[in-house]
């Protein structure tokens, strides 16, 4: 979790902070919040709030934890790193009702969480939480879906348009189309109402 920790300068806040995370100064974000400058060094007072992924994971963890105690679910839960990407995988004795229909519910727990953690650290953070691999499914047959109307479109010439989807598999098809020739994708509308556009491009 994000804190703040004192010392004489700010060397010594990130150092001493480093050393007790068993990480390197570079992997902190830290912000001074205070400064006093002494008197030939004598008096002098720095404070930083400082935080590096390590406590990033520690929150989603502890979020999800408070969170599914407070709905009386046993949920066992696993938090990966990949560079500053997190995955939280969630396993449950009815993994069902975490998922809902046609993994709404999933999609709305990814919305609270991803705004929790990124208005506690001020920054964005990528963070993807997944139920025995429904997302990561689902995105396989997204892109299969998208690629199959890309291709048409190609040989048509004629763009299409998709049902409404989620932000984040709405950024899987732009990625996964973005090199296939005459095709070009934009997205449109608000909220669950936004689409992605198939375009052909000459």
């Amino acid at each position: 979790m994000k804190r703040r920790v004192e010392g004489k300068t700010l060397e010594d806040v990130l150092n001493s902070y480093a050393q007790e995370k068993g990480i390197e100064v570079a992997d902190i974000t830290y912000q001074v919040v205070e400064e006093k400058k002494g008197i030939l060094g004598i008096g002098s007072k720095v404070v930083a709030e400082v935080y590096c992924n390590q406590d990033i994971a520690e929150f989603l963890e502890n979020y999800l934890r408070t969170y599914f105690e407070g709905l009386h679910l046993d949920v066992e839960i696993e938090v990966e790193q990949n560079n500053d990407s997190f995955k939280v995988m969630l396993n449950a004795e009815n993994n069902a009702i975490l998922i809902g229909k046609n993994g709404q519910t999933l999609q709305a727990l990814n919305t609270v969480v991803r705004s929790a953690v990124s208005s506690t650290f001020k920054k964005r953070v990528h963070v993807l939480i997944d139920i025995n691999n429904y997302k990561q499914d689902r995105y396989a047959k997204v892109k299969m879906m998208a690629k199959r109307i890309a291709k048409t479109v190609q040989r048509t010439k004629v763009s299409a348009v998709l049902d409404p989807m989620p932000n984040d598999e709405r950024k899987v098809v732009h990625q996964y189309l973005t090199d296939m020739e005459h095709i070009r994708t934009e997205s449109e509308g608000e909220g669950k109402d936004r689409r992605l556009h198939i375009i052909y491009v000459d």
